[in-house]
């Protein structure tokens, strides 16, 4: 079996490639090439030098011949621009998330009508694909049968992406598995330019005693989802055969991947029961507009049934999250907040 994971040096992209390393197969079958795919990869890491792993560089719209210059049976197409930086700059948005997943379909495309394996791709898509609006206000509780109807770039252009990956299965030319994804956190690390950004921020930054912003209203509810349990939804998604019942994967809709639903306050709870009233205190309120009309756009209670028949489910609370976090990253956390 022939994988490739795009966007593997992202931090969901690289833990999902120190997975599929350690366990060197995927639904029991042997994987005999791990492509990792990304406009930057990290030459001297232990994962690049596996022998198992084989490294493409470069703008992913550009190097798809590459990757498909072999035979391709799985994708995990985790490469995209982030929520606030494609609100930013439309174009990069429109190159990183629907040219660079155009190329990737039509690659899979071609090898399936030369007679080819058809692909298993998963996309990492997003829950900014919803949105409310006065004429449409969303419903308390969202599942996948609720019109999306995105309010930022970032979300139309997954949006996008959804509708022709569902297509193509149709056709018959790719076998696709969407996968929304909750807000992940807490994520290690640089900020990145996701609006989202600032929910890791609130526990990583601290956790290292360091000062940081809370941009929303404490009282804003979130759906969330740790590393650990996001990764674990992508494997399960790509292993899942098709067809009715329990573990199995029916139809086309895309799965709504489990949510922990939380307020800001009780993030900001959990952090001081975890780390203390020190690291608490290292969070003060200075609001943002922007970030807060686009987070506040994307719902935060689901209904997981879809997700539940796959064996899916959310993280028990948000203290359990801070303290996976402590555990997996402890050179990142401050020792007095140990």
């Amino acid at each position: 079996m022939r994988v490739v994971v795009t966007g593997a040096s992202g931090f969901l992209g690289g833990m999902l490639a120190e997975r599929l390393v350690r366990t060197r197969e995927l639904g029991g079958v042997p994987i005999g090439r791990l492509v990792l795919a990304d406009q930057v990869m990290q030459s001297n890491s232990a994962l690049v030098a596996d022998p198992l792993v084989e490294v493409v560089r470069g703008d992913l719209a550009a190097c798809c011949q590459e990757l498909f210059a072999q035979p391709v049976d799985v994708v995990f197409h985790l490469a995209a621009a982030v929520s606030a930086a494609c609100e930013a700059d439309f174009e990069l948005g429109l190159h990183a998330n629907v040219d660079a997943t155009r190329a990737v379909l039509d690659a899979a495309r071609a090898q399936a009508v030369a007679g080819g394996p058809v692909v298993r791709l998963v996309f990492a898509s997003s829950i900014a694909v919803y949105g409310s609006s006065p004429d449409l206000p969303l419903p308390a509780v969202v599942s996948e049968t609720t019109l999306p109807l995105p309010q930022s770039s970032y979300g139309t252009q997954k949006l996008m992406c959804e509708h022709l990956i569902t297509d193509m299965t149709r056709r018959g030319l790719l076998d696709g598995r969407v996968a929304r994804l909750m807000t992940v956190a807490v994520r290690p690390g640089a900020p990145n330019a996701a609006a989202s950004g600032f929910i890791s921020a609130l526990i990583r930054e601290p956790l290292a005693a360091r000062p940081t912003i809370c941009p929303v209203d404490p009282s804003l509810r979130v759906a969330v989802a740790s590393p650990r349990r996001t990764i674990q939804a992508l494997t399960q998604i790509a292993e899942a055969e098709r067809g009715p019942g329990p573990g199995h994967l029916s139809g086309v809709l895309p799965v709504n991947l489990p949510a922990l639903t939380v307020s800001v306050a009780e993030i900001l709870a959990a952090l001081r029961e975890a780390a203390g009233g020190d690291a608490a205190d290292l969070v003060s309120l200075a609001p943002d507009p922007a970030i807060e009309a686009i987070v506040g756009s994307w719902p935060a209670v689901f209904d997981s049934r879809r997700a539940a028949a796959l064996g899916l489910r959310p993280d028990p609370s948000f203290l359990s999250v801070v303290r996976e976090y402590v555990a997996d990253h402890r050179d990142a956390v401050s020792a007095a907040m140990r």
